[in-house]
């Protein structure tokens, strides 16, 4: 298609103003010419003053639409389509139809009084479009269509609020009635909360208000039980008392009938003393033959006592300083072999007495071993047991038809052979021991007479194995101890057994401390055994059984009693007795396992702990206990 030239269908020229119109224009460039072309009219003498406009034009609401420009099209006259060639309707029409640039309205002046139904006004309207139309024309409908478009989308937006408050109402007088459910919820809650916790201290006070009802009713049992046992205890020694009183009377009776043949027996009696006076004299010349033959083996050789941190006392004294041994053959403190051969004269004494009364063969004194017995082995660990067996005992030695020293030495030979295998708390044993020597002193003499005799290392004392004392391993064996059984020596396990049982006896008694009376052979002595031991006695199998047996017995009587000074004693054990020990043991299992004990005895603080059975039972806690 070739160049198509635009005309207007109006004079070219009006009033000395060229109408020139050009298609490429800018809305901006008409809009500057459409603005000079005003100020010519207004400067022109044809048109009236009334068309002179008050405000200038002000397009500032249109940069929306400049933003977005609209297309115009600007179309020829009929004149001019008439002029153009013969071609077909479409090319002409295509012809005829110029595509114009697309312009924006910067500003536009919108008249308040355009909504007015003002007459003037409208007239003055319609002759300014009149006159103006073809450039105003578009801009108005322009205007009037983004005021149409600008109100309708303010009442959308509008409508868009008042839905989006409705629905914000209704969503917040929702969640106000959720929290109004929610807190009434949490007070339901807090209300049955409250009930449980007021039910459960009810609960709680009801159930401490019977226990404490409970237990002032059990205390009041246990005193009433108490009362009644000291009744009867108090009804047992008045029948106890009037019974003693009536023996006497019919002692006295008996003393009256006897007196009128005292003059008979007289001269029986003074054969049978003087008998007795000689064979007392015999055993008493047999001891110190003996003792004679040891103190002449103990001149060969003296065994050195050291101070255990000032444990050991009498340095200044005339302590014997000597072991009774030949070519140190026997071990041992000279103190303590001296108390040995004291005990040892005393037991020797009454044993002569007894055999100068014939007692061996005497069915009456055999049923009295068998009480006395019979008294030990029922022996308990219960304060009531102990007191009931003690006075049973006492009675025994006072009924005793022979001296009281013969019964006391029969209680002390059975107390001894049965602690093999005692039956209950050996530390039961103990406090009866205590009990009875405390009224009758020269039973402990001879019951440490009889422990020296069966086990040496009571004394403490040890024996080596010299060719040149003993013959053969049997002689030796029978000189530490060893027994026979069916004509043969005993095993070394059971000699063991033996010592541990016998230490253990020595050990309980050592460290029992009976209330109400003294101990003649109490912790004191325990202390004196334990540095003598030390300090004499070398460290073997049997020696290091003996030491721990004896602390778990009396160790922690010790330990209460001595505190740091017995700790010390611990640490020379740890220290020198064990060292020597281990080099003894070699691949000894049984040394060993001594050496294991004593270490985890001195190691585990066990002296810090009470031995089961130390503690004597309350009689009204078991009565109380059981159904």
């Amino acid at each position: 298609m070739g160049a198509l030239k635009l005309e207007l269908g109006l004079p070219q020229s009006i009033d000395g103003l060229t109408v020139d119109p050009q298609p490429d224009w800018t809305f901006d460039s008409l809009f500057i010419e459409l603005s000079s072309i005003e100020k010519k009219l207004d400067t022109s003498p044809i048109f009236p003053v009334p068309f002179t406009k008050i405000r200038s034009r002000e397009l500032s609401i249109m940069k929306d639409i400049r933003r977005s420009p609209r297309t115009f099209a600007m179309h020829i006259s009929d004149d001019e389509i008439e002029d153009v060639g013969s071609d077909g309707d479409g090319e002409a029409r295509e012809q005829f139809l110029v595509r114009g640039r697309r312009f924006a309205c910067d500003e536009l002046y919108i008249s308040d009084s355009d909504d007015s139904g003002d007459e003037s006004a409208l007239e003055t309207q319609y002759h300014l479009m009149d006159k103006v139309g073809l450039v105003e024309g578009p801009l108005l409908e322009l205007t009037h269509e983004y005021q149409i478009s600008i109100t309708e989308e303010i009442r959308n937006q509008i409508v868009a609020l008042e839905t989006d408050l409705m629905s914000e109402n209704e969503k917040f007088t929702s969640a106000l009635a959720r929290v109004e459910r929610h807190t009434e919820a949490k007070r339901d809650i807090d209300r049955k909360l409250d009930m449980h916790y007021q039910r459960k201290i009810a609960e709680a006070l009801d159930n401490h208000l019977t226990a404490i009802q409970r237990v002032h009713e059990h205390r009041s049992q246990i005193e009433e039980r108490r009362i009644r046992d000291d009744a009867a205890f108090e009804e047992s020694k008045r029948k106890e008392k009037a019974l003693q009183e009536e023996k006497l009377r019919q002692e006295k009776i008996r003393a009256e009938a006897e007196a009128r043949l005292e003059a008979e027996k007289k001269r029986a009696e003074e054969a049978k003393a003087a008998a007795l006076e000689a064979e007392r004299r015999a055993a008493k010349e047999a001891a110190e033959r003996v003792a004679t033959e040891n103190l002449r083996r103990a001149s060969a050789a003296v065994v050195p006592l050291k101070e255990a941190d000032g444990l050991q006392t009498g340095s200044g004294s005339n302590i014997m300083q000597k072991a009774t041994s030949a070519g140190n053959v026997f071990k041992g403190a000279a103190r303590a072999l001296e108390l040995e051969e004291r005990r040892l004269q005393i037991y020797n004494e009454v044993a002569a007495h007894k055999k100068a009364l014939g007692l061996d063969s005497n069915k009456d004194y055999r049923s009295r071993g068998m009480q006395v017995a019979r008294q030990i082995r029922t022996i308990s660990g219960s304060k009531e047991n102990v007191r009931a067996k003690t006075d049973e005992l006492i009675k025994i030695f006072i009924d005793s038809p022979w001296p009281q020293t013969i019964s006391v030495a029969m209680f002390a030979e059975k107390v001894v052979a049965l602690c093999i295998n005692p039956t209950k708390s050996i530390f039961a044993y103990g406090h009866v021991i205590a009990l009875v020597t405390a009224q009758v002193p020269i039973a402990m003499d001879l019951l440490l007479a009889e422990l020296n005799r069966v086990c040496i290392f009571t004394v403490p004392k040890y024996i080596n194995n010299s060719e040149s004392v003993f013959d053969t391993e049997e002689t030796y064996k029978k000189a530490i101890g060893f027994q026979e059984e069916d004509g043969k020596i005993e095993s070394k396990d059971r000699y063991l057994e033996r010592m541990v049982s016998y230490m253990k006896l020595y050990g309980a008694l050592v460290q029992t401390q009976a209330g109400g009376v003294q101990n003649l052979h109490g912790l004191e002595e325990g202390w004196a055994w334990l540095a003598r031991f030390l300090n004499a006695l070398p460290a073997n199998l049997y020696t290091g059984i003996a030491l721990h047996t004896f602390l778990e017995m009396a160790g922690f009587a010790l330990y209460r009693k001595y505190k740091s000074q017995f700790k010390k004693l611990l640490n020379i054990i740890s220290r020198d007795f064990l060292n020597a020990l281990k080099e003894r043991g070699g691949e000894d299992t049984k040394i060993n396992k001594v050496i294991t004990n004593i270490q985890n005895y001195i190691e585990s603080n066990q002296c810090r702990e009470e031995p089961e059975g130390w503690r004597l039972e309350s009689s009204l806690l078991s009565k109380s206990i059981a159904p």
